[in-house]
């Protein structure tokens, strides 16, 4: 019996998301246009370097989702239906610190692991979860009838679950089951015609518009939908050309002159939504809403953990200059410290150990000497060339950020109380499951690479990685 495999299932999913995203919120599609004018303008002014961090295909195809859930029963089911795609939990992110606003959610990203299985669809999925428990956020009534409400509702049918154990376990479905499974998970993220409470929603919505969206409505549905662009300075402008309102800034690192790293954002506002709502009275009637919005990346070079205690360092110097200097513009500010302080050429990030590659012998050795086993003296000499390895996964202050910009209040927080402890082995637990440190995944892709150059160049000893580059910040 033919299976189709978890790739296709995934791309199939991805793709029937997207269009249903597209019949829900029309400005979403407008965004995909522009996107696919500006990657193809920059394939064709830039070639094959335009395709250093993947190729076109992919790069047209990827997608990024977000949902947020409300409970650990929902995170495990929605962990097992993304299982089937061949999409694991990767990396852990607490929004409740990153944001400066009312965001009580804590998250993973299920995307597929292997370096094979992402270059055939890399779609990804940035999942959060609401912490009810949160006394900074949630009075013990509030977090009671939460959970009440919560407990109550359930989002995912049994048969979904059911095909997704099924396609994780085999590796795939029979077609027949692949189009059930891919239906059935493609409608539970849709967004439902049933009225919202509105005095329990507003209740929430007072404390935080994310805490609404999850804990005041019947069910799930995609916050947003993410492409990829080339170019997310030119999006921008475009969208904003279109008469698209734009959040205020690009979240991440800066444009400028050297390798882009990480993971730069942006999206457009927003938009009001007809939803229907049940009053004090019962009685239903339609409103509006501003929940969902469109959001596009660009992603850039992986950083190995001394590249991101650097990242981490320059960002804060640039929060500290616009606290000196505040009518200046982030993204200025940040190209400045990014010229003085970051490497400017891939090479030189690899030598300084800041960030990832494979790695490759060189098409022409040189001709003297034999190749040692340190890896910036090979780097050096020519004996191997570095190859990047694109950031596949998400920053908790972007995702804030991105989170801030699109709420309909600020909400509250009481900044004078202890919250929730929570981390990735407390979200390993709530899964069942190991959920995958991005530098592990990262650091393995390089040493199968490294492992293969020794075997390459007959390296009697493995192949050493010494950062002995001490970077300071320049002042």
């Amino acid at each position: 019996m033919t299976l189709v495999p978890s790739w296709e299932l995934r791309a199939e999913f991805a793709h029937a998301l997207s269009k249903m995203y597209g019949a829900e919120v029309p400005a979403y599609n407008d965004l995909l246009d522009v996107a696919a004018a500006v990657n193809n303008d920059v394939l064709r002014r830039d070639g094959a370097d335009a395709e250093r961090l993947g190729a076109a295909s992919r790069v047209a195809d990827e997608r990024h989702g977000a949902i947020r859930v409300g409970t650990p029963k929902e995170m495990r089911e929605v962990a097992a239906i993304f299982a089937g795609f061949g999409m694991m939990p990767v990396g852990f992110y607490d929004l409740r610190e990153a944001a400066t606003s009312s965001v009580p959610v804590v998250s993973t990203a299920f995307r597929p692991i292997d370096p094979d299985q992402l270059a055939l669809n890399p779609f990804r999925v940035f999942t959060s979860l609401l912490v009810i428990d949160d006394p900074r956020f949630f009075s013990p009534q509030v977090t009671a009838q939460l959970s009440d409400f919560l407990d109550a509702r359930e989002l995912f049918s049994e048969e979904l679950l059911t095909l997704a154990r099924k396609a994780q376990d085999d590796g795939g479905l029979p077609r027949g089951d692949a189009d059930r499974y891919v239906r059935l998970a493609t409608a539970a993220f849709k967004l439902s015609d049933d009225p919202v409470d509105r005095l329990w929603y507003e209740t929430l919505e007072a404390i935080s518009s994310v805490a609404a969206d999850i804990g005041g409505v019947p069910s799930t549905h995609i916050n947003h939908l993410t492409p990829r662009v080339l170019d997310i300075d030119d999006l921008y402008r475009r969208m904003e050309e279109r008469g698209i309102t734009m959040i205020d800034e690009i979240q991440g690192p800066p444009r400028w002159d050297g390798p882009d790293v990480l993971l730069r954002q942006t999206s457009f506002k927003a938009l009001a939504e007809p939803r229907r709502f049940r009053a004090g009275d019962g009685t239903v009637y339609t409103d509006s809403l501003r929940v969902r919005f469109g959001e596009v990346e660009s992603r850039g070079l992986a950083l190995t953990p001394a590249g991101r205690d650097f990242y981490d360092a320059m960002i804060a110097q640039v929060d500290a200059q616009l606290a000196a200097e505040p009518a200046r513009a982030r993204q200025e500010v940040a190209a400045g410290i990014w010229s003085a302080n970051l490497p400017a050429s891939e090479r030189e990030l690899a030598i300084a150990d800041l960030a990832y590659f494979t790695f490759a012998v060189a098409s022409v050795r040189p001709n003297t000497g034999q190749p040692e086993s340190d890896l910036a003296t090979l780097i050096r000499d020519g004996w191997v060339v570095p190859q990047p390895i694109v950031y596949e996964d998400f920053l908790p202050r972007s995702a804030a950020g991105i989170f801030q910009s699109n709420l309909t209040s600020e909400g509250r927080k009481d900044n004078s109380r202890h919250g929730s402890n929570c981390s990735l082995d407390w979200m390993s637990g709530i899964l069942g499951q190991p959920v995958a440190d991005p530098y592990d995944l990262y650091a393995a892709q390089r040493q199968e690479s490294l492992d293969r150059v020794a075997r390459q160049l007959g390296l009697s000893n493995p192949i050493t990685i010494s950062n002995t580059t001490v970077h300071q910040l320049v002042t």
